[in-house]
């Protein structure tokens, strides 16, 4: 389903100017979410990074307009066991040749539902280490743009050696991300993930497990971790909007225990009641 200019259209065809600058330059931000029963997963988060980011770039957003188009989408699957991936786009707009960015943009904004698997959230994962470097000096590295190509070859790279994910390091060879989701580390009773200034975008599911871990008797903290850091810890997982938590059970040759841990039992447990409160659906209706 598609949704644009106020209406959802069946499919995902609707006509585009092809001077559009987030389809020539990347110049455009997106944002994906999860719909369960009707209701957009921590909505309000969803929406309010996109108008920051927006704001950031310059890019003139409506976060009504924004909120609009979310909810839209996510009133078409009402039903408890209904389960959307929803990403909304919205790029600086059409734009004459050149780098540099119009003085009066007219932003396009569009919206896509699919059905998510069920068995997506929770599920383990093996994360692959790619020698493609996240670029923490950039700006952009804290923002979810439309530029995405590393992160393609790096999962066509992770695909290719028999894993799920690749992991980044950044340019000073601290631990970053994985492709699709930020990364924590368990030492102990501590709660670790990098700092956004390692290059990490800020996850919205990333700051609801980061909420979450004292009531699961944790400290969280955000510190920059090398490899063999992470390497050394009881256990990995990766978090985002679809995935929600997933363990992960594998870096390179390194193994690790998954769902096992029982922190990351708790974490999860903790995760799946505060996501069915969001959408008023319910536990075993997440995962």
């Amino acid at each position: 389903m598609l949704w644009r200019d106020g209406a959802i259209v069946p499919g995902t065809h609707a006509p585009l100017d092809h001077t559009d600058r987030g389809l020539t330059l990347g110049d455009g931000l997106f944002d994906t979410a999860l719909a369960l029963g009707g209701r957009v997963a921590f909505e309000d988060a969803h929406v309010d990074r996109l108008v920051a980011s927006a704001a950031t770039l310059g890019i003139p957003a409506e976060p009504e307009r924004i909120r609009a188009a979310m909810r839209s989408l996510a009133g078409q699957g009402r039903g408890e066991t209904d389960r959307l991936a929803i990403r909304t786009t919205l790029t600086r707009g059409s734009g004459p040749r050149g780098l540099k960015p119009p003085e009066d943009p007219h932003p396009t904004l569009f919206a896509t539902a699919a059905p998510s698997a069920r068995s997506a959230a929770f599920a383990p994962l093996r994360l692959w280490p790619t020698a493609i470097a996240r670029n923490d000096t950039a700006p952009t590295a804290r923002l979810k743009t439309l530029g995405y190509l590393d992160a393609v070859l790096a999962a066509r790279e992770a695909a290719a050696a028999g894993f799920d994910e690749a992991l980044f390091r950044n340019t000073r060879g601290r631990v970053a991300c994985a492709g699709t989701g930020n990364l924590f580390a368990l030492f102990g009773q501590t709660l670790a993930t990098p700092p956004l200034t390692d290059g990490v975008l800020a996850g919205i599911v990333r700051a609801e497990v980061l909420g979450l871990a004292a009531g699961c008797g944790l400290r969280a903290e955000e510190r920059s971790l090398s490899l063999p850091d992470l390497l050394g810890a009881e256990a990995v997982f990766l978090t985002n909007s679809l995935r929600l938590l997933a363990p992960v059970t594998a870096i390179g040759d390194r193994a690790f225990p998954g769902a096992g841990h029982p922190a990351s039992a708790r974490l999860m447990t903790a995760l799946r009641a505060r996501v069915a409160r969001a959408c008023g659906v319910p536990e075993d209706g997440v995962a």
